[in-house]
């Protein structure tokens, strides 16, 4: 199990409609399963299998996943 040391709670997330990169802090607590892109205003929505925004579109996944726990089950 990682410590919280080495968990990131800043993620880069790509908009796979327009491209649009935007750098956003990951909730600890809870799971985002909603995210208005700030370019082209998609609302984004995980993809299949995947908990939350930021795993689906994120270069870092959400902080549950990272210290291997599951998350939003």
């Amino acid at each position: 199990m990682a410590h919280n040391q080495d968990i990131q709670l800043t993620s880069t997330l790509t908009c796979p409609e327009c491209g649009g990169v935007s750098k956003g802090e990951m909730p600890t607590d809870a799971c985002q399963f909603f995210y208005d892109c700030p370019h082209c205003k998609t609302v984004l929505r995980p993809k299949a299998g995947d908990c939350c925004v930021w795993c689906s579109y994120g270069d870092v996944p959400c902080p549950p996943i990272q210290e291997g726990k599951a998350c939003c089950s």
